[in-house]
């Protein structure tokens, strides 16, 4: 009896998913719990296994299609023994839905069973295989269950050999056209060559993005105000405790845990900033969920840390490169991206200098960090080298003052000069 291959439920906000990669296809045997094929959402890329050991019989949506919570994307025929060609010579074969069967006035070709160990291919790592030409199995795995990365294929396609140029071939002598006193006009000639263009759908994520920065611009008041903090004191912390930190918590202290916690100590005197707009009301959140905006295999996203006034500077760390990697690989869960009363995003890691945030509605306000240079400063009265950030806050003006706005914003650059402020609560 054919067995059914249904969108599941992907979140209690998600109605629609993407197709991504069939990592099976018709005539494959699977065992239970196997992963079928890959769904992306507007946030995460969902797994769909295999309900029952069988044989995948039919595939009714392709790649790249759209399709809703509970729709049948395919079937599959129960039982260890099912095979992709039927041994009984008057079986009737499944018969192939049009998208896949390519033939035309003829009989469509049995389906190969390919290896039990074919490779699995993020969708992101397919996109970077096809486009330097390479197969799956050329490319080493180092995702979880064996699973191939875009990051992988970056690594393969950097440590092929490059072709070297023929340098016994003489250079050609330049030559200069005699003058001419009065040129006639020349009309350009379209330029020759490869002048071709590639079109590819965004993919769900990218249009959620789009939608929600849309959305920012549209409905909220957003406002930008600026500051600059000396980097030296989180710097010679660092230096001092670095080994030990990591010795202890085997992960290295960073800058992001300092902001977070100034973050907090900011918002706990400026609530507005930790507030959201409901209809016309305030909504003013007693905890403090911040997001920090991490770049995914398929775009910006910003997991949550849950509750951060109770953490302590390794468990953010530990926590943040927790949700990194599983952003990178495409394996965050639904839940650890909704939520959040404020959002921290780091622009400095890619070389930015200064920027306006836009915040993630309904939040109310962004933090932006940039990159850390060495800049002339006056410090009591002398002209010094100092490691200097600009930071930026985006602001819903609907709610939040531009005093508030400055006031948290200067808050944020006591706590990070004077780092021991948050210890003492002053």
């Amino acid at each position: 009896m054919p067995v059914e291959l249904k969108v599941p439920s992907v979140g209690e906000s998600v109605t629609e998913v993407e197709i991504g990669e069939w990592l099976k296809s018709v005539g494959d045997p699977v065992k239970q719990d196997d992963i079928v094929v890959m769904l992306e959402t507007d946030k995460v890329t969902v797994e769909l296994p295999a309900p029952v050991n069988g044989t995948i019989s039919k595939i009714l949506v392709k790649k790249g299609d759209s399709a809703r919570v509970g729709d049948v994307l395919g079937y599959m025929e129960e039982g260890a023994a099912a095979q992709a060609v039927p041994s009984n010579a008057s079986a009737q074969p499944a018969p192939l839905d049009p998208v896949f069967d390519r033939s035309v006035g003829s009989e469509a070709p049995p389906a190969t069973i390919p290896p039990a160990s074919t490779p699995r291919v993020m969708p992101a790592a397919q996109r970077a295989l096809h486009a330097a030409g390479l197969e799956a199995n050329e490319v080493q795995a180092s995702g979880p269950g064996g699973r191939t990365l875009k990051e992988d294929v970056q690594r393969h396609v950097e440590a092929r050999p490059e072709a070297k140029p023929d340098l016994r071939e003489p250079k050609p002598k330049e030559l200069k056209p005699p003058p001419v006193p009065n040129l006639p006009v020349v009309r350009q000639e379209a330029p020759g060559g490869s002048r071709q263009e590639e079109v590819i759908p965004m993919t769900s994520l990218r249009r959620r993005i789009a939608e929600r920065l849309v959305e920012a611009q549209q409905t909220a008041a957003l406002l930008t105000t600026f500051n600059e903090v000396d980097m030296s004191a989180v710097k010679q912390l660092r230096e001092d405790y670095q080994d030990a930190f990591t010795k202890k918590y085997s992960i290295k202290l960073g800058f992001m845990s300092f902001f977070v916690k100034a973050a907090v100590d900011a918002l706990k005197l400026f609530p507005s900033v930790n507030a959201s707009v409901r209809g016309t009301d305030i909504v003013y959140h007693n905890y403090f969920d911040i997001g920090v905006a991490v770049g995914g295999g398929k775009g910006l996203v910003v997991p949550v840390l849950r509750n951060v006034e109770r953490m302590g500077f390794a468990e953010v760390e530990l926590t943040i490169a927790a949700l990194a990697n599983r952003a990178k690989d495409g394996s965050l869960k639904l839940e650890e991206l909704q939520g959040g009363t404020f959002t921290i995003t780091n622009g400095g890691i890619y070389g930015s200098l200064l920027s306006t945030p836009i915040i993630n509605p309904p939040q109310s306000g962004i933090l932006g960090l940039h990159g850390i240079n060495e800049r002339p400063v006056v410090v009591k009265g002398q002209i010094v080298a100092r490691p200097m950030m600009y930071i930026a806050l985006t602001y819903d003006h609907r709610i939040v003052d531009g005093r508030e706005a400055v006031g948290f914003l200067k808050r944020i650059k006591d706590a990070i000069e004077e780092p021991t402020r948050m210890l003492i609560e002053v």
